[in-house]
């Protein structure tokens, strides 16, 4: 694809608006429980709206405010946060040959609401072809705001919700996530990373986060990178 011309327009934008609008309910017992924890934690609603949009990625907040306490472990919580987050850095790698054409608030933009979601359905749309790259900034878009406002939501009304731990409706983004990762599937020639990924992750699960997500992630790309090469 790096010899097709990439453009970012309003139409793409709206497209990826209309496509993640279906899914963002999902997200809504996810947020509401990291609300629910900002306000067990002392957060006020200003606090934990801010921190949803700065760092805007749901099992960094989930486990930063676990690690929570008085005094707050700024350098635990940030460096947890940190390997977790790391990896963006092989979706970002994926997303090239639309980010790569991208400058100024269009790629800072959209590298800021970069999350598991919008990648799959970005990925998924340019691998089957798509050139408008304003679809990715869309669909993060609306996941930024409506997960700033579901943990708004769980913080005004702490006091209602109190699931307990494995209740059902928590699966709620995890299998939206599964269900997104069914257009990426392009046979078995996919099987081998994924299976690394999930070994990976599955035998450093007994460390807690946030290693399993960081080593499924690093390994599996790397799995996947050294396949494509020996192709």
């Amino acid at each position: 694809m790096s010899g097709t011309r990439v453009v970012f327009t309003r139409q793409g934008f709206w497209r990826g608006v209309r496509i993640s609008l279906p899914m963002v309910p999902a997200m809504a017992p996810f947020g509401l429980i990291v609300g629910v924890l900002a306000d067990a934690r002392g957060l006020s609603l200003l606090e934990t709206v801010l921190m949803s949009a700065l760092v805007f990625a749901g099992t960094s907040q989930l486990v930063a405010l676990e690690l929570w306490a008085d005094p707050a472990p700024i350098l635990g919580a940030t460096l947890a946060a940190f390997v977790i987050n790391l990896r963006l850095a092989p979706m970002g790698a994926a997303l090239a040959p639309w980010l790569d054409k991208l400058r100024g608030w269009k790629l800072w933009g959209t590298l800021a609401t970069l999350v598991d979601n919008s990648f799959a359905i970005s990925i998924a749309d340019q691998r089957a072809g798509g050139k408008d790259a304003a679809l990715l900034l869309g669909v993060g878009l609306t996941f930024w705001v409506f997960w700033m406002s579901m943990t708004g939501l769980g913080h005004a009304f702490s006091g209602l919700f109190a699931l307990p731990p494995g209740h059902p409706i928590f699966f709620a983004s995890v299998a939206t996530l599964v269900a997104l990762m069914v257009p990426l599937w392009r046979g078995a020639s996919e099987l081998f990373p994924w299976v690394v990924a999930a070994v990976t992750a599955s035998h450093v699960l007994g460390l807690g986060q946030p290693w399993p997500v960081l080593a499924g992630a690093i390994i599996g790309a790397a799995a996947g990178a050294s396949r494509d090469l020996k192709r």
